[in-house]
């Protein structure tokens, strides 16, 4: 599908493009929440109660809208380059809100090349460089640390490393984040509210799509030609790293090419 260019816009991150931390081991993932109660964003568990209720039924667009006035300049949006999240990145160009939110991916150092090549046409369609939050280590550095392939062996431990953490670290600068997971998608995610607390990372998670059908995600991308990974089309409804996804055959569980051979669904992120 071919996609016109649309104006250049920059996003809060500047001219950013890396958040890259060497300084040794991250604070422990468990501890990111701080004492009950303390939460980036300002929203009491009341307020979160209410707002969740509030925007249950309402439209993506509406709740990104009522994001960017709320967080406007504390607001960031991940972005992995799957069809869920260039959607919200094109949704929040259509607000023209796109330059009051920091678009970051987590760059392992373990992506397929083709996740790569979309980054780029999403930077070039809307303007936007997305940030690289990158891990302590690097992958040599965790080689020597935990031995090679450490993903073979222990999955669990190398998405602490490679994508918990840095998240952690790169999000204490902010007090909301948008992503763009839905309820269908895994067990983990089935009570996942539209506007909610994120203990593990100690501030307001905001997911606009939670509602959202799988057709619904596809419909949106064919009517605004949303560019996605082209990985979408050869069997890979959910990507992640290269080593530890597969295609999957079609009546499969979208998330059973990930983590093949282990007892795991989610990276930690989200559950």
């Amino acid at each position: 599908m071919q996609q016109d260019a649309v104006p250049t816009r920059a996003s809060a991150g500047g001219s950013l493009s890396r958040q890259d931390d060497r300084t040794g081991s991250a604070r422990p993932v468990r501890d990111a929440g701080g004492q009950a109660g303390e939460l980036r964003g300002g929203l009491s568990p009341q307020e979160l109660e209410r707002w969740a209720g509030r925007h249950e039924t309402a439209a993506p667009e509406e709740i990104l809208a009522w994001a960017l006035e709320r967080f406007s300049g504390r607001l960031a949006l991940a972005c992995s380059f799957q069809a869920e999240d260039v959607v919200l990145v094109d949704m929040l160009h259509r607000l023209g809100g796109l330059d009051q939110v920091t678009v970051f991916y987590l760059e392992t150092g373990l992506h397929f090349p083709e996740t790569h090549a979309t980054r780029q046409r999403v930077a070039r369609r809307y303007g936007v460089e997305p940030v690289a939050v990158t891990p302590a280590l690097t992958l040599e550095e965790q080689a020597a640390r935990y031995g090679d392939r450490l993903w073979a062996r222990d999955p669990d431990l190398c998405c602490r490393l490679r994508k918990v953490e840095p998240l952690w670290r790169f999000l204490q600068g902010f007090s909301a984040w948008i992503t763009g997971i839905r309820r269908e998608q895994t067990p983990a995610r089935a009570g996942a509210r539209v506007v909610e607390a994120d203990r593990r990372f100690g501030l307001v998670k905001v997911n606009p799509l939670v509602r959202w059908k799988r057709d619904e995600v596809w419909a949106y991308v064919q009517h605004h030609g949303v560019p996605y990974n082209p990985l979408h089309d050869r069997g890979y409804p959910s990507i992640g790293c290269a080593p530890c996804t597969r295609p999957v055959a079609p009546g499969q569980d979208p998330r059973a090419g990930r983590w093949g051979g282990f007892q795991k669904t989610e990276c930690g992120l989200h559950a």
